[in-house]
């Protein structure tokens, strides 16, 4: 992502492809191995670590991430190069993260992304719908019977969304 100043900031995800949920998320202006493997050490405190992790061939995830990534005990699915279609779920997201909010916004800086990107991954959560959920979101929530009240609207990611539920009057 590029910013008012035109620095290119990158963004980190982990994804759990159960129910689509971001368990992780970090910026920076300059990915190394070291600041990846300090993200997923993050991402999974207190052996909380998944049995695999798929990924992609990018340079970023070097020595120091894949000895980080075995000592907790996960085993690296790669994907083939080129071949973005073989992790369709964390494509699916960036494409969404992209197309739904950060095209419509400038960054200033790092910490200005990374607060975009959390709102964002808010309304990602808790409001936006999903067809493969059979249109539940990644935090399950609950169906509201028109005798609740009336339907308001309540602005999300800066007014980009709008969340709408029953409020009694």
């Amino acid at each position: 992502m590029p910013t008012a100043r035109f620095q290119v900031l990158f963004c980190l995800l982990v994804l759990s492809h159960d129910r689509r949920r971001v368990l992780h998320f970090n910026v920076t202006d300059h990915p190394t191995a070291e600041w990846t493997a300090r993200q997923i050490v993050q991402a999974f405190p207190w052996e909380t670590a998944p049995r695999y992790l798929l990924r992609d061939r990018d340079a970023v995830y070097g020595f120091t991430f894949r000895h980080r990534v075995a000592g907790l005990g996960i085993t690296e699915v790669l994907t083939a190069p080129r071949s973005p279609w073989q992790n369709p779920y964390a494509e699916r997201l960036i494409g969404s993260i992209r197309r739904e909010c950060l095209d419509h916004v400038v960054a200033l800086n790092s910490w200005h992304l990374y607060r975009i990107v959390a709102e964002y991954l808010g309304y990602y959560h808790r409001t936006r719908t999903h067809l493969s959920l059979c249109k539940d979101s990644p935090d399950p929530r609950p169906a509201q019977p028109p005798a609740i009240g009336e339907i308001v609207e309540l602005p999300q990611v800066g007014g980009l969304h709008y969340r709408y539920e029953r409020r009694a009057a």
